[in-house]
């Protein structure tokens, strides 16, 4: 029992190890099988010079799963050149056996390592064992269905139809787990940017199906090269209607060009307010062939993305502080004495106010207008909330009106006073 036991997981150590050998089709069925007295297969000579007078490649490497299941089949002393019962009942155990060692894994193995990941401060574990769960299952399954297929004795064009199966199924087996990790890892740096805030957390969806997409290419191109595609002459012919498709399609190409441009510049993320040439709204969506903002009468407009990375972006939501800028006009009836101290009284009502920077205070009597004795006034909200700039500004309004009402100044308005001369009173006085 012990042998069998030892030889079961020899077995299934070095099954895995099948997939990576080089198969050539068209060769037979394998090697030959052990005789009675376990004798090997067709002498290697014979093969040798065959192979010259042909001029072909060398043969294959051995298949080593079927040398694993002919010595597993010897070691049940089951030797005979077709399907006997022994062949139909050693199929049937391996396919249980590895459904059994299927639902090990799955439930037992990744469960286990599901609560220890449970345990980490890293959430990326969390993602990463559910992602491999599936594929490694599949794995073990397509071991043990290959493996019963391959207890049974097939004839040379059935054994060339496995060889491909075989290295389809475990290749594509192979990509899908690649592809589940990387998914897994995308998601985990996109969760790490939406918490920092990042910028790049708004173009995380489109990257990870840029990269999805060139690995499923990849992945394709690489599976049919192993079948024995000419997958240089396909690129090649690739390239040659890849350069006709480029003229065809310069819009769209300069548009996903222009999203890369975004993408490392980030001059804005979603939710943002921003202005782009001669268009400000909200950002709602950042694409491959366009970038989505939403105005403030709430339509939306949709901008190429080759306009966003060839126009001035002035991103409105990223205020550190607010300037306020203002004129103030008095009427003409004010005395250079009631001007000082008025601007006296206006720089004091700023300095006392604590959301307002001390050191961008500036009141001055700065000009002599048409119609008004201008005083110019500049300060810098430290709070950049929009909202909150609109209420302080309202404030300081309200106070730097009370404070002209109480010293019987006016504020001055656009006014013209003509003035006429004797003869034009005459004039009048004529027509009166």
């Amino acid at each position: 029992m012990k042998t069998v036991c030892a030889a079961f997981v020899f077995f299934i150590l070095s099954l895995s190890t099948s997939w990576s050998q080089s198969v050539a089709p068209g060769n037979g069925a394998g090697v030959a099988e052990a005789g009675p007295a376990g004798a090997a297969g067709p002498d290697l000579a014979t093969q040798a010079a065959a192979a010259l007078a042909v001029k072909a490649s060398p043969p294959p490497a051995a298949d080593v799963l079927e040398q694993l299941l002919d010595a597993l089949l010897a070691l049940f002393n089951v030797r005979s050149s077709g399907n006997t019962w022994q062949h139909y009942a050693t199929a049937a155990t391996l396919l249980v056996a590895f459904y059994l060692l299927r639902r090990v894994v799955t439930h037992w193995i990744f469960g286990f390592l599901k609560k220890l990941a449970s345990r980490t401060t890293t959430t990326f574990d969390d993602k990463l064992f559910p992602a491999l769960e599936a594929p490694t299952a599949t794995f073990i399954a397509l071991l043990g269905l290959f493996a019963a297929i391959k207890v049974l004795k097939l004839p040379a064009s059935g054994d060339d139809v496995l060889r491909v199966a075989m290295t389809v199924a475990f290749s594509v087996c192979f990509f899908w787990t690649l592809l589940r990790t990387l998914n897994a890892f995308l998601d985990h740096l996109g969760e790490i940017a939406r918490e920092r805030q990042a910028g790049v957390a708004a173009f995380m969806p489109w990257i990870k199906k840029a990269l999805v997409t060139l690995f499923v290419v990849l992945g394709v191109l690489l599976i049919a090269q192993s079948l024995g595609a000419n997958v240089r002459a396909f690129l090649a012919g690739l390239g040659i209607g890849g350069l006709a498709f480029a003229l065809a399609a310069q819009d769209t190409i300069a548009n996903l060009f222009g999203s890369v441009v975004v993408a490392i510049d980030q001059p804005f993320k979603l939710g943002e307010t921003v202005r782009i040439g001669a268009f400000v709204g909200v950002v709602e969506d950042i694409g491959l062939r366009s970038t989505k903002l939403r105005a403030v009468d709430k339509s939306l407009i949709v901008l190429p993305n080759k306009m966003v990375a060839a126009e001035v972006v002035t991103n409105l939501a990223r205020f550190t502080e607010r300037r306020i800028e203002q004129v103030i006009g008095l009427t003409y009836d004010a005395t250079a004495e009631q001007l000082e101290s008025i601007v006296n009284e206006f720089r004091a009502l700023l300095l006392a106010e604590a959301e307002i920077d001390p050191s961008s205070i500036h009141v001055y009597f700065r000009d002599y207008s048409a119609s008004s004795l201008d005083l110019w006034i500049v300060y810098v909200a430290r709070d950049p909330d929009f909202a909150r700039h609109l209420q302080l500004r309202q404030r300081m309004n309200l106070a730097f009106m009370r404070a002209v009402q109480a010293r019987g100044l006016a504020f001055a308005f656009p006014t013209q006073t003509i003035e006429l001369g004797t003869s034009a009173a005459k004039v009048l006085a004529l027509r009166q």
